[in-house]
């Protein structure tokens, strides 16, 4: 029973550790890193022949 307990708590201690360590990472990223730019494209016009519509009508036997 004592090795169970001994057990969860270090699986415990090294869990929070381990979130310690990513929050001090996240906290002090490497300067230079990427910068991601966000744009909103415009359609452009469609050709002339390109706004015709054509429908296409299939019957079965």
């Amino acid at each position: 029973m004592t090795r169970v307990v001994l057990a969860l708590v270090a699986a415990a201690i090294v869990f929070f550790v381990g979130i310690a360590v990513g929050e001090a990472l996240h906290d002090n990223p490497r300067p230079g890193g990427t910068q991601t730019l966000v744009r909103t494209l415009r359609p452009l016009p469609l050709a002339p022949a390109a706004r015709e519509t054509v429908t296409v009508t299939v019957s079965s036997p």
